[in-house]
């Protein structure tokens, strides 16, 4: 019986989520996040900030907020969605 398959090239790609720009982003993300609620709970850890407890709520979710934009915006980044390739 003859192999009739046909030879083909290997596919070219941009491998584009080995990137370490994107490991760098993620990890900043990460961190940002982790400050975030972690200072929102200072309050409950040192009695003396009980009343400042609304400003440590906002910064807490703002921090949140913005780590979860930036993982976000990187993921898409590395899944390929709004590049515009040509």
């Amino acid at each position: 019986m003859e192999n009739t398959a046909i030879e083909r090239q290997p596919k070219k790609t941009d491998n584009n989520a080995n990137q370490t720009g994107y490991y760098v982003s993620l990890t900043i993300a990460i961190i940002i996040g982790l400050f975030g609620v972690f200072v929102r709970f200072v309050p409950d850890v040192i009695p003396s900030l009980g009343q400042s407890t609304f400003i440590f709520s906002l910064i807490a979710n703002l921090a949140v907020l913005l780590a979860s934009f930036l993982a976000f915006k990187v993921v898409f980044a590395i899944l390929g969605f709004g590049s515009k390739k040509e």
